[in-house]
């Protein structure tokens, strides 16, 4: 398989502002302490050739342990957007976050795909065995903290929340992930030029807000393009060593919130 990289100075993990979602009366969720989740964050490209191996394998695994506490990131980097294609989801921001992972986890650079599972275990994204394994490993892990959100609204093209957490101390960030579920790119040229590649749970917002106390307000902007139908949203706390300590995420149909549930670490 081909392996990308690319050399790097040490980066930070992007910190934006807050972020939320919507509707009518809400139901709260419970804060699930003790329970084990896994957070997979792959970093992908329509511009690398041995990307649509990772993208499918993430998709294996959405179904695979759909009702468990498993939890998909697909952040698009934008560092292979000069091989001939540019990737419409591409982001420098991601870049940049995937290159603070590689500072936390002294890598001696960055390279796609690569998964990364609750910001400690890192592996090439379309090793199946791989995946598996510490997705096991992940949810055989207790928690002491935990995650929930509530009062979820949307006005217009703002949304806002109230977090809570528990069991989480220290410099920590709340991050909030605006997913588009599905998409479908018919690739012209590039490394990948004449295929159709599918993708799931596309970050395409990424904001966060420093936990100063256990309760609080986050409100933001929504990204063109948003219903609640297509998008979602997956938030996580960060230590500040990259390590997920808590994560929950909210399903949401038409005008009201399909499922919440949540997790931590």
């Amino acid at each position: 398989m081909k392996r990308h990289h690319i050399l790097f100075l040490a980066g930070l993990i992007a910190i934006g502002i807050c972020f939320a979602f919507t509707f009518k009366s809400p139901k709260a969720a419970k804060m699930n302490a003790n329970t084990g989740f896994a957070l997979i964050e792959l970093y992908t490209s329509e511009g690398c050739s041995s990307c649509p191996p990772a993208d499918r394998l993430v998709a294996k695994i959405q179904r695979a342990y759909q009702g468990q506490e498993v939890y998909i990131l697909a952040y698009h980097v934008d560092y292979w957007n000069h091989l001939g294609w540019k990737d419409e989801f591409s982001s420098a921001q991601y870049s940049e976050r995937q290159r603070g992972y590689s500072n936390y986890l002294n890598l001696d650079g960055v390279y796609t795909p690569q998964a990364i599972i609750n910001g400690k275990t890192e592996f090439v994204g379309s090793d199946e065995v791989k995946m598996k394994s510490s997705i096991q490993v992940a949810l055989g892990r207790g928690t002491s903290a935990a995650l929930r959100l509530s009062n979820l609204k949307i006005t217009g093209a703002k949304a806002s929340v109230q977090y809570h957490t528990s069991g989480i101390q220290g410099n920590n960030n709340l991050f909030l992930a605006v997913i588009e579920k599905y998409a479908q790119t018919n690739v012209k040229s590039g490394e990948n030029g004449g295929h159709t590649l599918a993708h799931i749970n596309i970050v395409r917002k990424l904001e966060s807000v420093g936990l100063k106390s256990d309760t609080g307000h986050a409100e933001m902007n929504l990204p063109d393009g948003f219903n609640t139908k297509d998008w979602g949203v997956i938030a996580f706390v960060q230590g500040s060593h990259g390590e997920i300590l808590a994560v929950q995420n909210v399903a949401v149909e038409d005008k009201e919130m399909a499922a919440i549930k949540s997790s931590g670490k």
